[in-house]
């Protein structure tokens, strides 16, 4: 068994359709949103995550306008494409669509999709928070992992604690404050949250929390203010350790 699926995501961004083409089909711009850092070539796509390295072809480059990319199928049918759709408006404004389609193989789809449902709808979701805030600064992707977790409801009710966010009810829009040990205080508000992912925009950084396959939360953090990415990451490691650990 398998399932093949599409997830269409919109929004209009207050850009021009050139800034939306330089997050979306360059390197440094695809940092500043998605995850780990990412090579655009006129071929392809390459991204390094923690050590996974997914590729995919370019399939559409057609600036400002369209750039699609699409992986390899695998010998199970698995493929994951990517679509943007860039269109401008009057008044500077820009509507930008992301489509990723593809197809999951396997008993167990229905799991691995809604993990992706949600990861996609929290990186659409920080593209647009990316143009809003941050367009055009350089970015420095974090990303950490924590121990296993064996309760996904508690975990979330200890991260919202530590964040000084309620365990429950609409988070989207909710002050954050709270200092990691060993880093700069975290001081922002919720921009995405569903059941498996939130997000947090400060004054210089895009911080995500991410219900991680298999069974860990996963941090995958943007920030725009400089620092050692490798002295940033071992202290997110090490606050995972202390919260999720108790």
């Amino acid at each position: 068994m398998g399932h093949r699926f599409e997830l269409p995501q919109e929004a209009t961004v207050g850009v021009t359709p050139e800034e939306v083409w330089e997050a979306i089909a360059t390197g440094p711009g695809v940092d500043s949103w998605f995850m780990g850092r990412t090579e655009v070539t006129d071929k392809a796509v390459r991204t390094d995550f923690a050590g996974l390295l997914p590729e995919s072809a370019v399939t559409v480059s057609d600036p400002p306008h369209r750039f699609a990319h699409t992986s390899a199928a695998g010998d199970d049918g698995r493929f994951v494409a990517y679509e943007f759709l860039i269109e401008g408006r009057e008044r500077g404004s820009t509507v930008v669509r992301m489509v990723t389609s593809g197809f999951l193989p396997g008993d167990d789809w229905e799991t691995e999709y809604e993990a992706m449902r949600s990861g996609l709808a929290m990186f659409f979701a920080t593209l647009v928070e990316y143009l809003g805030h941050f367009r055009g600064r350089p970015a420095a992707p974090v990303t950490a992992f924590g121990p296993p977790v064996r309760d996904w409801p508690d975990a979330w009710r200890a991260l919202y604690a530590e964040l000084g966010l309620p365990a429950a009810g609409e988070m989207v829009g909710r002050r954050v404050a709270f200092r990691p040990d060993g880093l700069p205080p975290v001081e922002g508000v919720v921009y995405f949250a569903d059941a498996q992912t939130l997000g947090v925009r400060t004054s210089g950084a895009l911080y995500r929390f991410i219900q991680g396959m298999p069974g860990v939360m996963v941090l995958s953090h943007v920030l725009f203010t400089g620092g050692d990415v490798a002295e940033q990451e071992a202290g997110w490691q090490a606050w995972l350790g202390r919260v999720f650990t108790g």
